[in-house]
C-alpha cells in the first residue's frame, strides 16, 4: 500500500502529519511512505531526518489582499498543480492525506481529481483557508476540536479524532524526570514556554513574575525565553543584578519538553495546537496565552476552547501584565483543589490515540 502524506510551512502542520506516517508504518510494516513539501518550508528539514522519502513542489501562499504576490502566488499554484500532478502519476498512491498549509492543496485537489482516496487533517479550533477550501473535494476531515466542526460546509464529512502527538509525551518516567531536571516534586513546579519561537510579551510578563519570586523557595519555575530573546532577557537580570537561585531556571530553548510537561504542576505557553495536544495527554493545567498575530487569530479560538472545558485560565496578549500573570499563577497553584480540577479537565480533552484513530480511518477508505 502506498500512502502521500503532505502538510507543511510550519510545526503545527509537519508534527502530526509525521506522526500519521510513524504509525501507518507501525501498522503496515511494508507501507511505502511519500512524503511532498516545499524546498524552502520547515518539512524539507524535518521529514528527511525521520527518514521518509520527500519530494517537492512549487507553491506559494496567496496574499490576503491583491497586489504584485498575488500573480507570482497564482503562477505558482499552476506549476505546483503540475508538479503535484507528475508526482501522483509516478507514485501512484491509494490514499494521499493532508494536514494543512497551503502546499496542501494542489497535492490533494489532484489526488481528489484522479479519484484517489483523500482525508485531511486540522489541528485548530478555527480552520485555515487552504483544509477549508479543500473540504468539498476530500472524503474525510478530521479534526482536532469539536468547535472546528462548524465551519466545515459539509458536516457528515467531519470526524474528531484528536491532534497526533509524538509517543515520547506519554512515555516518559516521572520519577527520572524529576532527577534529571533536578525538580523537588513537593515544591510547585511552573513551566513557561511561548513556543518554540518564544514569545515576546509573556517573557516581559515573566520577567516580573522571576524577579518577585527570586527568594521564594516555595516555587520553582524553569521559563524558556526563545533563543531570540535570552540574550535580551538575561542581560536586563545581570542590568538589575538579580541573582537565580537553584529554583529558577532561565534557558533559551528546552529540549526535554516531554519531561517537562509530566513534572509540571501548572504550564505557562501560547496556544499552538500541538502544544495544547501534548498539554492535554498529559492533563497538566495551563495558563494560556494566544499569541494574537496568528493566522486567523486560531490561538485564541484553540484557548478558548480549552477554557470553556475548565483545563486552562485565559489571558489575552493585550491584557498581559507581569502582576496579572503574577496574580493568576497565585491564585492557580495555591488551591489545591483547582489544579487537582483543571488537571481532570485537561486530561479529559486529551486524545492520546489520535494517530490511531486517523490510520484507523484511512485503512477504512482504502478498504
Amino acid at each position: 500500500m502506498r500512502y502521500l502524506i503532505t502538510g507543511g510551512g510550519t510545526g503545527g502542520h509537519i508534527y502530526p502529519a509525521l506522526a500519521i506516517a510513524a504509525e501507518i508504518k507501525n501498522k503496515h510494516k511494508d507501507a511505502e511512505i511519500l512524503y511532498v513539501g516545499t524546498k524552502k518550508g520547515l518539512e524539507s528539514e524535518l521529514v528527511p531526518k525521520e527518514g521518509f522519502e520527500f519530494k517537492t513542489i512549487r507553491v506559494k501562499g496567496m496574499p490576503r489582499k491583491i497586489n504584485k504576490e498575488s500573480f507570482i502566488a497564482l503562477k505558482e499554484l499552476f506549476l505546483g498543480l503540475n508538479d503535484a500532478k507528475k508526482i501522483i502519476k509516478d507514485f501512484n498512491p491509494n490514499m494521499v492525506i493532508g494536514t494543512g498549509g497551503y502546499v496542501c492543496g494542489p497535492v490533494v485537489y489532484m489526488a481528489s481529481r484522479k479519484k484517489i482516496p483523500t482525508v485531511i487533517h486540522e489541528q485548530n479550533a478555527f480552520p485555515g483557508v487552504t483544509n477549508k477550501i479543500l473540504s468539498r473535494y476530500v472524503d474525510k476531515v478530521l479534526v482536532t476540536f469539536e468547535e472546528a466542526k462548524k465551519y466545515f460546509k459539509y458536516p457528515d464529512k467531519v470526524i474528531v479524532t484528536g491532534n497526533p502527538i509524538r509517543k515520547s509525551v506519554v512515555e516518559v518516567d516521572k520519577g527520572k524526570a524529576y532527577h534529571d531536571l533536578n525538580i523537588d516534586p513537593n515544591i510547585p513546579f511552573i513551566l513557561s514556554f511561548g513556543g518554540s519561537g518564544g514569545q515576546k510579551k509573556l517573557n516581559d510578563a515573566m520577567y516580573y513574575v522571576i524577579k518577585k519570586n527570586i527568594s521564594n523557595s516555595y516555587l520553582q519555575i524553569i521559563h524558556v525565553t526563545g533563543k531570540r530573546f535570552y540574550d535580551e532577557f538575561i542581560n536586563r537580570l545581570e542590568e538589575e543584578r538579580l541573582n537565580l537561585n537553584s529554583n529558577i531556571s532561565v534557558m533559551p530553548y528546552f529540549y526535554d519538553i516531554p519531561k517537562g510537561l509530566n513534572t509540571a504542576d501548572l504550564v505557562i505557553t501560547s496556544a499552538g495546537a500541538i502544544t495544547l495536544a501534548e498539554v492535554s495527554a498529559v492533563g497538566v493545567p495551563s495558563i494560556l496565552i494566544p499569541k494574537a498575530y496568528t493566522a486567523e487569530n486560531h490561538q485564541e479560538y484553540n484557548a478558548r476552547a480549552f477554557e470553556r472545558k475548565g483545563a486552562s485560565y485565559l489571558i489575552l496578549e493585550k491584557d498581559l501584565t507581569g502582576p496579572s500573570l503574577n496574580e493568576a499563577i497565585s491564585n492557580i497553584i495555591k488551591d489545591k483543589d483547582k489544579l487537582m480540577e483543571m488537571s481532570k479537565k485537561s486530561k479529559k480533552i486529551g486524545e492520546i490515540h489520535a494517530a490511531e484513530k486517523i490510520v484507523n480511518i484511512v485503512d477504512e477508505l482504502t478498504k
